[in-house]
């Protein structure tokens, strides 16, 4: 049996024999993180719950229910969804942040942005056309939906498409590049508003009424950055650095 209580215990490979990325994060032992691994493997946001007034913890609490149906994207287009979303954000195993159903609330309730790019259409025909689009490419290149392709062919798309180089099909009627941030910005909003992501990356919570004592970071002598609720992470590694060095 591995030895779980080691910082650098890692978490198991993928059902296709490929380690989560990155692969040295090592498996969570207190509270829940997506797949159950994270920098900050001692860390439970809840620990601070007793800290947050009761209309905070309210709705913290809220965003651990279990989602609702989805009301925005139709059945057809729900497969795709969902497959965009575990790609963007490589959540590959449970437990998921559920970032589909939250966007869709979203889009259900027509929470937008409050701003609109002059050269694109309004974000909910934005993501029916970026969803439309993925299929395209998934077809043509790969004679499959987008959820039915493979996890690399999912990866190559979205690399694509990130790029702004997809074209043909509902491409045609996006400008690419804002189509991604547009997006991109929505399960990004999601996904860190939910409290697993919060242990993911060691991130305290709602600060209020608690507020915060340390912010003029650590001093001289490394003492003083870290508020008492924090606690440190398992591991110093650059995940933007070793993705690069990864990719070249």
């Amino acid at each position: 049996m591995p030895d779980t209580s080691r910082p650098d215990h890692l978490p198991h490979r993928r059902p296709d024999g490929r380690a989560p990325h990155p692969s040295w994060l090592p498996r969570q032992r207190r509270g829940t993180t997506p797949q159950m691994i994270g920098r900050y493997p001692d860390f439970d946001v809840f620990d601070a719950a007793d800290t947050w007034d009761a209309a905070t913890a309210t709705v913290v609490r809220a965003r651990l229910g279990p989602p609702g149906p989805l009301r925005f994207f139709t059945a057809a287009e729900e497969p795709a969804l969902r497959a965009f979303c575990d790609t963007v954000l490589a959540q590959d195993t449970d437990p998921r942040v559920p970032v589909a159903e939250m966007v869709d609330e979203k889009l259900t309730a027509g929470r937008l942005d409050g701003y609109q790019y002059v050269d694109m259409p309004d974000d909910r025909d934005t993501w029916r056309l970026v969803l439309a689009g993925l299929e395209h490419t998934a077809t043509a290149g790969y004679r499959l939906g987008f959820a039915g392709c493979t996890a690399e062919h999912r990866e190559n798309i979205v690399g694509e498409f990130a790029k702004g180089r997809l074209v043909g099909g509902a491409w045609d009627q996006l400008n690419v590049s804002r189509a991604w941030s547009v997006v991109m910005r929505a399960v990004l909003a999601a996904f860190y508003s939910h409290p697993w992501a919060w242990n993911e990356i060691g991130f305290g919570g709602p600060a209020y009424p608690r507020g915060y004592m340390r912010l003029g970071g650590p001093d001289a002598n490394g003492a003083g950055g870290r508020e008492p609720f924090e606690t440190p992470g398992a591991t110093d590694r650059d995940p933007v650095r070793d993705t690069r060095n990864e990719d070249t």
